[in-house]
């Protein structure tokens, strides 16, 4: 489990630092409140009329956090799901204040 604990805090920095290879960053797109860390350890949109840009921002990062998740999950032996359960916590802590997270009902909460 501590195993599993440093490679999910290993891999949030690396997320936080995903390359702009898009218009928006994930940094800005979570300062502007267009999306926010899902409960499943996952990106999604929090607004309803993202730009197009911004949706295949949140392709890509999920698309990594998967691929980086099933890695984790096989190397320790548990599931993706155990894997972005972690992953969410782990958000939560990274989470800036003024940023979206996804509460226990499913609703979008500032931090």
């Amino acid at each position: 489990m501590k195993k599993l604990v440093h490679s999910t805090a290993t891999l949030f920095l690396l997320l936080l630092l995903i390359p702009a290879a898009h218009a928006v960053t994930l940094q800005e797109a979570k300062a502007e409140g267009l999306v926010g860390e899902q409960r499943d350890g996952y990106v999604g949109l929090v607004v309803n009329n993202a730009a197009s840009d911004v949706v295949a921002l949140l392709r890509d990062v999920n698309s990594q956090r998967r691929q980086r998740y099933q890695q984790i999950a096989q190397q320790n032996g548990i599931s993706v799901e155990q894997v972005a359960a972690v992953a969410y916590e782990r958000a939560i802590e990274a989470t800036q204040s003024g940023h979206f997270l996804q509460n226990a009902s499913g609703d979008w909460v500032r931090k």
